[in-house]
């Protein structure tokens, strides 16, 4: 099989995978670093055909791809399952190293994401990934992102090593249960992934805190939820996340919503969860992680969001005794909870009203979505009336209109 078909078909095993964003980590480029090799391939800053977004608003494209697709492993939710009858390819090495760089000669992208199914043994499939980016790394100066998806039974020596070639590593915990997981894929252990975790985090601390220490993973680690597999509602995904969070720092914990696959298991459902569904809980991750809401506040209506609103949205309805909010004399955590205002935007009214009471003329200027944040706040020539506030419509009058898609000719 040449590498053309090969990459066909592992470029697309690799798509049900979400978590390949290269936002964090340090800034590299060709032209090399103060005490490091003089020149290199790849940067981590530059612009190509993208694919992915980082926090600061920067496009960046990834080659994504499995090493191979074959696996050893029966998870019912997979499409390259043992049992899948799927085409089957594999990547050497050295045809892995040779894409990623005859692809960024061609400036396609600016990075590498690899992954792979489980071939022999975790140990022979951790090995093969580390080869591929240790190889683009000391081989060829390659200075571009490359975030590995590590195998949580692999040895930690292997992860270890990994960490010294990577940006990212991450290692999928899959489904937000145990139960869950034990059902639908019995072969993985979700201790073994959180130990990995925990090794994980510790490295990436200690070499963080020591100058000295060779880098590892300074981008973090992330790890991904499939969304819609089993009957998990969103507090139980939510509350998965923010125990993810707080035990082991990660950097970002991504959700895929189910996809059905051919010939799938009588145990998963019949059709894919609302893609809404996943970017609400998109939405719910951002607010806990960023505004200081918790899940309980999230979630405080029942377990599932609310599909029609977003999370900030929903809870300001739900509590709508904490408003009209003073924009003059409010804190930012009481102004970071006002729907529409995002964090730039507040703090740019901090900024102001120390010279000025503001207006709503002030707030257009700031650019913030005025038409959605009045109702909830009171300015120097504004006050919502209590019959909006308190009114029936106003989460019709708040709630996105619905939009008919265009025809693409």
């Amino acid at each position: 099989m040449d590498i053309a078909a090969k990459l066909a078909i592992l470029a697309d095993a690799a798509k049900y995978d979400a978590s390949c964003s290269s936002s964090g980590t340090e800034k590299r480029h060709s032209a090399g670093v103060k005490g490091g090799p003089a020149r290199g391939i790849g940067s981590t800053e530059g612009a190509g055909i993208c694919h992915s977004y980082a926090p600061d608003g920067r496009c960046i494209s990834l080659l994504k791809i499995l090493l191979t697709n074959a696996c050893a492993f029966d998870c019912l939710y997979c499409v390259n399952r043992s049992s899948s009858n799927v085409a089957r390819a594999r990547f050497s090495v050295e045809e892995a190293v040779k894409l990623t760089l005859d692809f960024y000669r061609r400036n396609y992208i600016e990075g590498l994401f690899l992954s792979s199914g489980i071939i022999r043994s975790p140990d022979y499939t951790m090995e093969q990934v580390v080869r591929v980016a240790k190889a683009l790394r000391v081989d060829h100066g390659f200075r571009g992102y490359i975030h590995l998806k590590t195998i949580p039974d692999a040895s930690p020596e292997l992860i270890a090593e990994a960490g010294l070639y990577a940006d990212r590593l991450s290692i999928n915990v899959e489904l937000p249960s145990e139960t869950s997981l034990k059902r639908l894929a019995p072969e993985k252990d979700l201790r073994a992934v959180r130990r990995s975790m925990g090794g994980l985090r510790s490295r990436i601390e200690e070499a963080k805190a020591d100058k000295r220490a060779p880098r590892f993973a300074p981008a973090g680690q992330s790890t991904q939820m499939i969304i819609g597999a089993d009957g998990s509602d969103d507090r139980a995904i939510l509350g998965t996340s923010a125990n993810l969070y707080g035990s082991y720092r990660l950097k970002r914990v991504y959700y895929s919503a189910f996809s059905p696959i051919p010939d799938a298991s009588a145990s998963l459902p019949l059709a894919a969860p609302p893609l809404m569904r996943e970017h609400r809980l998109y939405q719910a991750d951002w607010l806990m992680r960023f505004y200081g809401f918790s899940v309980g506040e999230i979630t405080e209506a029942g377990g599932m969001l609310d599909l029609a609103v977003d999370p900030k949205l929903a809870w300001a309805l739900r509590r709508r005794d904490r408003f009209p909010l003073d924009v003059q004399r409010a804190s930012r955590e009481e102004l970071l909870r006002v729907p529409g205002l995002g964090k730039t935007v507040v703090d740019r009214i901090l900024s102001a009203r120390r010279f000025r009471a503001l207006r709503v003329e002030d707030l257009r200027r700031m650019r913030a979505p005025v038409e959605k944040a009045l109702p909830f706040i009171a300015l120097a020539d504004h006050r919502p009336s209590i019959s909006l506030l308190d009114g029936p419509g106003l989460r019709e009058r708040l709630a996105p209109r619905p939009r008919q898609m265009a025809l693409a000719l």
